[in-house]
């Protein structure tokens, strides 16, 4: 009987250690080397993209100049859609060119990840700290999960099981539309700065997102909209009582339970929904007081299946980071197609 061969060869092919592993979202930059399978990832401090012209200025700067160690290969997630050829992050000036990078870098290897989709390979290893969970639900082993994480932006993606591997499926999901549903969000819609003429899950759930929240809802109230330039000014207000602020935080996360539950119905989420990003720690104690699960589990006629789906507060500060570790020590545990994102070092 003739073997089917399941996956490309070059998919599983080990990268060479040292790896230097970078997790770049719109704001910063993360960075860390494995210098074998068996050793502790070492972290490199966290750069502002701002601060340089490119990842290969930040990179040298921060990990190159800083250890003796020499990577020969990169993994590196990025905050946006992968596409042939230099790839623009989403909410940054930063152009990610994979070929330039193996010569400017002097690397062997060079793997392009999306950078939700670096972050779900981390799902299966979160456990103790790394985690909280929020409300009632267990999740079944090996089935579907699913991450969002508002920040500068607003990353969405989902890891699946079969075939004894997992499959992290990458997607541009915070750019879907919400509509209001509540007499509240009648009452402030109208007031929403949106996006190409419409209200996107990133236009409400990202650090602006929070700011056009607190907008709105000043408008409603007849108090001064612009006395919240960045989404931390609005938790500071919340957090000293302020009830404009307060009730932004609120209808952000009863908003992000909303978003949530309608993913964990599209790819049936057993295995529950992960909430990362940088903006829900620093809201971890609003949850509980907060609509959020309600609304994640009204979605009528499943609301006794929704109760059933647990949600988790990542924790860990640097998931993305962990899951791309992961993926280099064990890429035989992960099916992911390479093709088109690989790039290796033609021997001169």
């Amino acid at each position: 009987m003739t073997q089917v061969l399941r996956r490309r060869a070059n998919d599983i092919v080990p990268v060479p250690f040292p790896v230097m592993i970078a997790d770049i979202g719109g704001t910063n930059a993360r960075l860390a080397v494995l210098p074998d399978t068996h050793s502790k990832l070492r972290p490199f401090p966290t750069v502002q993209t701002a601060e340089y012209d490119g990842f290969a200025q930040a990179a040298d700067a921060a990990v190159l100049d800083a250890t003796a160690m020499m990577p020969r290969a990169l993994l590196i997630a990025l905050a946006g859609p992968l596409r042939d050829g230099p790839m623009k992050l989403t909410n940054a000036s930063w152009v990610i060119d994979p070929a330039k990078l193996l010569h400017e870098l002097h690397l062997e290897t060079v793997i392009v990840f999306n950078d939700f989709e670096a972050l779900s390979l981390s799902l299966p290893a979160l456990e103790g700290d790394q985690i909280v969970q929020i409300g009632a639900g267990t999740a079944e082993p090996r089935q579907p999960r699913v991450v969002l994480g508002p920040g500068t932006g607003l990353g969405v993606a989902a890891l699946v099981y079969g075939d004894q591997s997992y499959t992290p499926l990458a997607g541009e999901g915070g750019h879907t539309t919400m509509g209001p549903v509540t007499k509240r969000d009648l009452e402030i819609w109208p007031h929403l700065e949106g996006r190409g003429g419409r209200v996107s899950g990133e236009c409400l759930l990202s650090g602006d997102g929070l700011v056009r929240i607190f907008r709105a809802v000043a408008a409603v109230e007849g108090v001064d909209p612009t006395a919240c330039g960045v989404g931390a000014d609005v938790t500071t207000r919340a957090d000293q009582g302020d009830p404009v602020a307060r009730e932004a935080v609120m209808l952000f996360l009863g908003y992000l339970g909303r978003l949530s539950g309608d993913l964990a119905l599209v790819f049936m989420a057993k295995g529950g929904v992960y909430i990362a990003g940088g903006i829900p720690p620093r809201l971890a104690h609003y949850f509980e007081a907060s609509a959020f699960r309600a609304e994640f589990e009204a979605k009528a006629p499943h609301e006794a299946l929704m109760a059933r789906i647990p949600t988790f507060l990542v924790t860990e500060p640097r998931p993305a980071v962990a899951g791309l570790a992961t993926f280099a020590t064990m890429p035989e545990r992960f099916a992911i197609d390479l093709s088109g994102r690989r790039f290796d070092r033609t021997p001169a």
